[in-house]
């Protein structure tokens, strides 16, 4: 028991001096206090502190209890099996990234590897193992591209958690997390989520009742649509682009009278994407007064011929027509490609007596009109999806004669968005060949739209294209772009045909210096990764049996993962002791 010599001294020394001294020890810092005969100073410090306890406590005034936290949802669904859950840890782990430097050695990118991963896995209909919950978050945290697949595979616990922890107060905004919007059958929760959510919540909720109930969706927004900010009512018409509809019309021709200029182009936009709408129509006759069939004579068939607009009257303007062109752009063909690019592609065929998308292509255009009438075509055929115009702008990508037409220069085309109107094995062989016969210098944001994996065909044309500029002596870090682009796209079947590339090759003559070496890293990192991506997708797809070589002990025996060599082992989390079984 503390004598009064000790509760004496320890009302003088402060709560602070006591716990310094105990932290550093009364060998480093002597404590405030007077030890009594035969008693240590380690002793006598430990008595001071409890005197000081007892005070402090004494001090404070009795609270009612909080409510107790509910335990954690429970999520119905299947854990991920042992090996998928090891992966998980070890990707979320090096989430920082491999090394910073220039050059990247063989080593498989995992930070790349995880957004892939949350997607096989999310696909699967797998939940986050719940110790993995806050790596989880933290990820999705620092990288938003990691948010709708991170928040999807955690599920119901990730809102739980997110909750008590403001670092992963996101997480409750609802973005890409499908548990976070109301049932569309329950229109007071909807109503009050409309009201009372944060801007991004609206956002999600709208865009999710857009898929499900288009004119569900469409009711919010007219519900507050005037009280609403600019800014806002721009996002909110953005969001109607899902399951745009001709019931859409009368809001959106309301629209064209806002009283913001941004809101206004948008609405023309939507309405011009409708090929039924009244402003089509307008657009349409315009610009058939702009543009049309000429017969030149001696000359072999008709030819387009085009009369700008010299004006932008007030009517143009309501129906979205911009009258300030870009630096360096005509007024006129400024307005004439904007009434090209919302009339309907349809009516062309019928201006030139029946002539297919093809046909009109080819026919020649006076006066050097060519370029800026096929970039308005080719903004019309992606703003309309019609597959039949797309394939007539992009031409045949093998002919050396029709490449130079597809962009010539000072086109504003772009093919990347143009190649997202065809089907997707269409669009992944039109790119095959192109790269066969340009090369990949032009071809990396049209990878960019081809679907994952590539189709064989691509993959084979990328991995020919690389071969040959390691063979020409090129720079290799000048495709490190489509190089990265190939770890992530790649069909991983591919990693066996590929092993022979990984081989360090004699450098010709005026190549750049040690790029033999580069190359061979880079496809020795290409083959790594692609077998990596199989066992992932592999330890995601089976569960895992040890009769098949596929369990637990499998690992003991499959040989070297490279994952396993380039990241630590995931610290282990506490997230089980926050969280509801």
């Amino acid at each position: 028991m503390p004598t009064a010599t000790t509760r004496t001294a320890s009302a003088t020394a402060s709560w602070s001096d006591l716990v310094s001294a105990a932290l550093l020890g009364t060998k480093r810092r002597t404590p405030p206090v007077t030890a009594r005969a035969g008693q240590g100073v380690a002793a006598a410090l430990l008595d001071a502190a409890a005197v000081s306890t007892v005070r402090r406590r004494a001090a404070l005034r009795p609270a009612p209890a909080r409510e107790r936290t509910a335990p954690a949802p429970a999520d119905p669904r299947p854990p991920l099996p042992p090996a998928a859950r090891r992966r998980l840890s070890l990707l979320l782990a090096d989430r920082g990234g491999t090394a910073g430097g220039s050059r990247r050695g063989t080593a498989p990118d995992l930070t790349e590897l995880l957004p892939q991963w949350l997607a096989a896995a999310g696909e699967r209909g797998y939940r986050a193992p719940e110790a993995l919950l806050p790596a989880l978050l933290d990820a999705a945290r620092a990288r938003t591209d990691l948010r709708p697949a991170a928040l999807a595979l955690a599920g119901p616990r990730a809102l739980w958690l997110a909750r008590l922890n403001g670092d992963w107060k996101f997480a409750l905004r609802g973005i890409g997390s499908p548990t976070a919007v109301p049932d569309s059958d329950d229109p007071g929760s909807v109503r009050r989520r409309w009201e009372e959510g944060l801007f991004a919540e609206r956002v999600q909720l709208l865009t999710t009742l857009r898929r499900r109930d288009p004119q569900a969706g469409l009711r919010l927004v007219r519900g507050t649509w005037t009280t609403e900010r600019a800014e806002d009512r721009l996002m909110f018409l953005d969001s109607l682009r899902e399951g745009l509809s001709a019931a859409d019309e009368p809001f959106l021709e309301r629209a064209l009278s806002d009283r913001s200029r941004n809101v206004r182009a948008t609405a023309a936009e939507l309405l011009s994407a409708l090929p039924g709408s009244a402003l089509a129509g307008r657009m349409a006759e315009r610009a058939r007064s702009c543009v049309g069939p000429d017969h030149i004579p001696g000359a072999e068939g008709p030819t387009i011929n085009v009369e700008a607009p010299h004006e932008c009257d007030a009517g143009m303007q309501r129906d979205g027509v911009t009258t300030t062109p870009p630096t360096g752009r005509g007024e006129r063909s400024w307005w004439l490609g904007q009434l090209v690019e919302a009339a309907p592609l349809d009516g062309w065929i019928e201006r030139f007596g029946g002539r297919a998308p093809a046909a009109i292509v080819a026919l020649p255009v006076a006066d050097d009109w060519r370029t800026e009438l096929h970039d308005a075509w080719c903004r019309a055929a992606v703003r309309q999806r019609d597959a039949d115009w797309a394939r007539a702008l992009l031409g045949v990508p093998a002919a050396p004669a029709r490449s130079a037409e597809v962009a010539p220069v000072g086109s504003t085309r772009d093919l990347a968005k143009l190649l997202t109107v065809l089907p997707e094995d269409e669009r992944a062989g039109w790119v095959a060949e192109f790269i066969a016969a340009h090369g990949l210098s032009d071809a990396f944001r049209m990878l960019g739209v081809c679907a994952v994996p590539w189709a064989e065909p691509l993959g084979r044309s990328v991995v020919d294209a690389l071969d040959i500029a390691r063979d020409a002596g090129s720079y290799p870090w000048s495709f490190s772009g489509v190089m990265g682009l190939a770890e992530r796209c790649l069909d991983p079947a591919a990693a066996d045909r590929l092993d022979m590339l990984t081989a360090v090759t004699d450098e010709p003559e005026g190549a750049s210096p040690g790029s033999g070496g580069y190359w061979s890293e880079a496809f020795q990192r290409l083959v790594g990764t692609l077998r990596l991506r199989a066992t992932m997708y592999a330890e995601l797809s089976r569960p895992e049996d040890p009769a098949s070589g596929t369990g637990p002990d499998a690992d003991r025996t499959a040989g070297p993962d490279p994952a396993t060599e380039t990241a630590p082992d995931a610290p282990r989390s506490s997230a089980s002791d926050r969280t509801a079984p």
